[in-house]
């Protein structure tokens, strides 16, 4: 064999090393079969009886009608907090926001004058050492995308390109303007300002549109589509009003035909990415989650009063059922049967579920549980865990600082100003009218004695005393 042969042989088996080099990483990377696309889709104050899926006679959602209809709804779904940022971080951390003082939404705190207390001393923002979905999809090969409303905190290393999101579209400030707000693309260096011309709610349906167009096709996803709708103010598309406007007097003036026409355009919008994700043939590999942050609106707070909760009882800002208590539809085909499910669940219970399916990285501190077992095998099983609020403050819908617990059908709500504890049995009272804490001391003393020890184990931050200007100090035990 001469020398030249011997060379050509030796580049023959190089080229062959770097092919095989080359596919082996390029297949690592590849999309696993058994890694779904997951669509992560919350809204923004949306209230639990806000949808005709939940009983809503007025609204019109044929899309979200379609995702329950097929999917699995569930009807005792809660958000981790009364207010927003709270419950986003409990969301993309798995881990309740009072373990890290992240307790009211950024920019909160009003005070009373007229009361003992002060509101807690609080985080107003997310911690970059805290673990993020995102951060976890990415390193099971997800690319991850975040598009809307973030409210986690505006420094470099608070945004959501800085917490693990690949493609990020984060609403500036100004995003309560539906026709005036500037969206950060991936940097505070890149910014789309929009003076009147595009519809913020259509403007993020087009930017998870855009992402679902030129990702890699090889890779899983996670898209998180964070709605800023139907938040206050109340301006809706002025084409999707009318048919609203009509039928108003039918209902007595009970629904407002501008929020209808809000929320309306949050199901357009969830239309056309269904027709994309089958157009693109992803379908059937595709876990679409839909929820709200928290309750809805039920009082006059930038203008006419949003919705009605009936029959549940306050409003978004407040631990009772109209300010927890949340929609939550799961949509799967093939793999998600369509029914009802009655199960107790918070969204801290989503990080598990999603690491459950995607095969992330579970993390110790999570306070949830996977939902898996509820999703595709037994729907009648009850939560065995308990499940806990904690707003040490006043929030704008002029609720107090206050704590709960729900454990089976009881519910136990805490006042901090007094220590006054309140007690429900939710199977049958959901409205919370009956207070059953007198006729009941031995249950209050059980779940006081639960809230307590979380309250304790959590750090939890407590109202300041104005008298002694330090935490308040809780009963041990309640008499």
């Amino acid at each position: 064999m001469n020398k030249t042969t011997i060379l050509s042989n030796r580049n023959l088996i190089l080229r062959l090393l770097v092919f095989f080099l080359f596919s082996t990483i390029t297949s690592s990377f590849a999309q696993n079969p058994e890694q779904p696309n997951i669509i992560f889709i919350l809204t923004d104050d949306l209230g639990y009886t806000d949808l005709p899926a939940y009983g809503n006679p007025f609204q019109e959602a044929p899309n979200l009608d379609f995702l329950a209809e097929n999917g699995l709804k569930f009807t005792d779904a809660y958000s981790s907090s009364p207010v927003c940022s709270p419950s986003r971080a409990g969301i993309l951390t798995g881990i309740h926001s009072t373990r890290y003082h992240l307790t009211n939404f950024i920019a909160g705190n009003r005070k009373a004058d007229s009361l003992s207390i002060d509101p807690a001393n609080w985080n107003p923002f997310l911690e970059g050492k805290q673990v993020t979905l995102a951060e976890l999809f990415k390193e099971k090969g997800y690319q991850t995308a975040m598009i809307g409303k973030w409210h986690l905190g505006n420094e470099e290393d608070q945004t959501p390109w800085a917490q693990g999101f690949d493609f990020s579209r984060m609403i500036g400030k100004n995003g309560l303007d539906y026709y005036n707000y500037g969206v950060f693309e991936d940097s505070y260096q890149n910014i789309f300002l929009d003076s009147g011309k595009h519809y913020l709610t259509d403007k993020l349906t087009a930017y998870a549109l855009d992402f679902l167009d030129k990702k890699e096709s090889q890779k899983p996803f996670f898209l998180y589509l964070s709605y800023s709708a139907p938040h206050v103010f109340v301006v809706p598309r002025g084409d999707k009003v009318s048919k609203y406007l009509r039928k108003y007097e039918k209902f007595d003036g009970k629904y407002n035909p501008y929020y209808a026409a809000m929320i309306e355009s949050v199901d357009d919008g969830i239309g056309l990415i269904l027709e994309e994700l089958k157009s693109q043939g992803l379908d059937k590999n595709t876990l679409i989650i839909f929820t709200s942050d928290n309750g809805g609106v039920g009082l006059p707070e930038l203008g006419p009063t949003p919705t009605n909760l009936d029959p549940l009882k306050k409003w978004k800002g407040h631990p009772y059922e109209g300010g927890i208590r949340v929609p939550l539809i799961t949509y799967w085909p093939e793999k998600i049967k369509p029914g009802v499910t009655s199960y107790a669940t918070s969204n801290l219970d989503l990080a598990p579920t999603f690491a459950k399916i995607a095969g992330l990285n579970p993390q110790k501190a999570w306070d949830g549980q996977s939902l898996s077992s509820i999703l595709f095998d037994n729907r009648d099983q009850e939560r065995e865990s308990d499940l806990f609020w904690h707003y040490p403050h006043f929030s704008n819908q002029l609720g107090m600082p206050a704590a709960a617990i729900r454990s089976g059908d009881w519910k136990l709500v805490l006042h901090y100003e007094n220590q006054k504890t309140e007690l429900y049995n939710l199977k049958n009272d959901l409205s919370e009218e009956l207070d059953l804490s007198k006729e009941n001391p031995t249950k209050v003393r059980e779940l006081y004695g639960k809230l307590y020890k979380w309250l304790e184990e959590t750090k939890a931050n407590l109202p300041i005393s104005k008298s002694t200007g330090q935490p308040i100090i809780l009963t041990r035990i309640m008499q």
